[in-house]
């Protein structure tokens, strides 16, 4: 993996392929490269280590002039970062491939290539691609069947696109467990692994299927699927605004999309609520019949998503009065399961391509499950086009690799469902109602969360020098309290953990000293005269507390105690709101110690290999 750019044009496609990359820069990678057929006919590459900057540089000294052509973000999975290693890869001097994905049986079809004669140059499952497409040409003379025999001996997940010199005029592309997206012109088409890669030149697209193989021409496009059918995919406009991809007044995108919460958690209730219930049908036209005999959840999810699920399991329980378990998905889909009757299977998902959760969701399809609903944010991916039922999170595109806005979205999506649910099992009108009221307040008091920006940044500076720290929550909060030692950790490389405020005792106490600085969220709910007594066990060994808290529950700043006062919320509702001001403290203490915040060292946004 990491990101895919392809375009067929009658103008020259350069600028296009490095814009499209810089757009994809959000996913994390290790290197970038470029090929353009050009006009004599032959292949020109280029290929460099870092930042598509770099990439830049190196075709402003030597442009690649043409109008078909292939560029490539890569995160390294097979073979060290490095130029080599680097995509479009080449099989001979005519033709070129970049590739998103793994291909599991590579050593096996690459040991076979030796035997026929290639050479490889490069440590990566996509050179093996790259020959196994031209051994084929060579028998065949044709780059559409060459590629559609091909991957019939690849096993594994794959978006590849592929071009020739010998047919300039068309890329061949395919995918199998990995993202791809043609976007459509006028006289002229594109390829992407994500949408936003081609927002300044179209925003048409089209959504191949798992299995699809495409021919993608100037002035047309043609679809088989997995049965070698001629298929036709629906086009879509892209519904939000292309400056959703520029930082604006920000000074990152991150802190941007902390801010954007407001908005986009009003866009996510929009059409779901009435003044005092949830609008079931908003969830899909068989949502009354699925969730009429639900008798267990499963929640499947992994990252930030996962701790979404966590808050989501409190909310389930206690409303709704059904069981439900929440598992990594990459722990669900290897183990042996005992599967409740009537259970849903619920996964959420960021972007709907993670490898992890639509794996453990085709599993969920065949193993008898009552039916899938995906919590998501990209309207065109996997997860959602394979699920039963879909609540979209509306949160917009989320360029920040550490995730903000989506996880506050998934939440108030999370809660929305489970109204609906609950209401199948005897919730009272009265109580949704106070419900959805504390819902509908909710970008009102993010909004007064986000006002407390200049407290936590100067807050952050406590933790300039330090190389640990514990984050406690109880109930509903410790699911918070986990995404927050995330955020630090994710975006400052402070090791962070998170616990239990009533397993301090049982471990992590001995940690604590005055260089192990402890962050809470403290609501004013049931648990805050317990949780009182947690801090003052730490205070007891000489740590010193970081404490956000709603203000009347009566916790007092002193020495060694940093308080920062939050309005009251609803006890429901409050997991959302505090999780705000956590975002704001990572994103501070990141800035100030100086990392990528955006692009945080050895990650990805999307992680769509396993």
């Amino acid at each position: 993996m990491c990101g895919i750019v392809g375009a067929v044009s009658e103008r020259d496609v350069q600028g296009i392929l490095l814009e499209g990359l810089r757009r994809l820069e959000y996913r994390g990678y290790d290197s970038a490269g470029m090929a353009v057929l050009d006009g004599p006919g032959a292949i020109q590459r280029a290929r460099e280590v870092g930042k598509v900057a770099a990439l830049a540089d190196a075709i402003e000294r030597q442009p690649l002039d043409g109008h078909l052509g292939i560029a490539h973000t890569r995160w390294a999975t097979h073979g060290q970062p490095s130029q080599v290693n680097a995509h479009p890869h080449m099989s001979g001097e005519r033709l070129a491939i970049v590739h998103n994905g793994i291909i599991e049986n590579y050593l096996e079809l690459r040991e076979g290539l030796i035997a026929d004669g290639y050479e490889f140059t490069s440590q990566t499952d996509t050179e093996v691609v790259a020959h196994l497409i031209g051994k084929h040409y060579q028998a065949l003379g044709d780059l559409y069947e060459a590629v559609k025999t091909a991957i019939g001996h690849l096993r594994g997940a794959y978006a590849l696109a592929v071009l020739h010199a010998d047919e300039p005029d068309h890329l061949v592309v395919c995918r199998e467990g990995s993202p791809l997206v043609v976007g459509v012109g006028i006289g002229e088409n594109f390829i992407a692994s994500d949408q936003l890669a081609l927002l300044p030149v179209t925003d048409r697209f089209m959504f191949l299927e798992e299995g699809d193989l495409a021919d993608i021409r100037k002035d047309k496009v043609t679809v088989h699927n997995r049965r070698g059918e001629a298929v036709e995919r629906p086009i879509s406009r892209f519904e939000h605004g292309a400056d959703s991809a520029d930082k604006g007044e920000y000074r990152h995108y991150m802190l941007k999309e902390i801010h954007e919460q407001p908005r986009v958690i009003q866009a996510t209730m929009e059409g779901r609520l009435t003044d005092s219930r949830v609008l079931e049908q908003a969830l899909g036209t068989e949502a009354g019949r699925l969730l009429e005999n639900v008798r267990h959840v499963q929640i499947i999810a992994c990252g930030t998503s996962y701790h979404a699920g966590m808050v989501a399991r409190y909310w389930i329980e206690e409303l709704a009065g059904v069981p439900c378990s929440v598992e990594v998905a990459s722990e669900f889909r290897y183990r042996k399961h005992v599967i409740q009757p009537d259970t849903l299977f619920l996964c959420i998902s960021q972007s709907g391509e993670t490898a992890d959760t639509l794996a453990a969701l085709r599993q969920a399809k065949q193993a008898g499950f009552r039916a899938a609903l995906a919590i998501c944010n990209v309207p065109g991916s996997s997860l959602v086009r394979e699920s039963d039922l879909v609540i979209m999170t509306q949160a917009g595109p989320e360029i920040g690799v550490a995730s903000t806005k989506a996880f506050t979205t998934q939440l108030t999506a999370l809660l929305i469902f489970t109204l609906a649910l609950a209401r199948h099992n005897g919730l009272e009108a009265a109580r949704e109602a106070d419900i959805v009221a504390a819902i509908r307040a909710l970008p009102g008091q993010v909004a007064d969360a986000l006002a407390l920006d200049e407290a936590i940044a100067e807050m952050a500076r406590a933790f300039m020098d330090k190389n640990h720290s514990l984050f406690l929550g109880r109930g509903s909060q410790f699911p918070v309290a986990l995404e927050g030692a995330l955020k630090l950790k994710e975006i400052s490389y402070i090791h962070a953990e998170a616990y239990p405020a009533g397993e301090l005792k049982h471990g992590p106490l001995a940690l604590v000293d005055s260089e192990m600085p402890v962050v809470t969220v403290a609501p004013n709910n049931e648990l805050v005269e317990k949780l009182k007594s947690n801090l003052e066990e730490v205070r007891a060994r000489g740590g010193e507390l970081f404490v956000f808290a709603d203000r009347q529950a009566d916790v007092r700043p002193e020495p060694g105690v940093h308080v920062i006062p939050l309005p009251s919320v609803h006890p429901i509702t409050a997991p959302i709101v505090y999780t705000v001001p956590l975002q704001l403290l990572a994103y501070h203490v990141a800035v100030l110690k100086g990392t990528d915040v955006d692009q945080p060292r050895n990650l990805a946004k999307s992680v769509t290999v396993e």
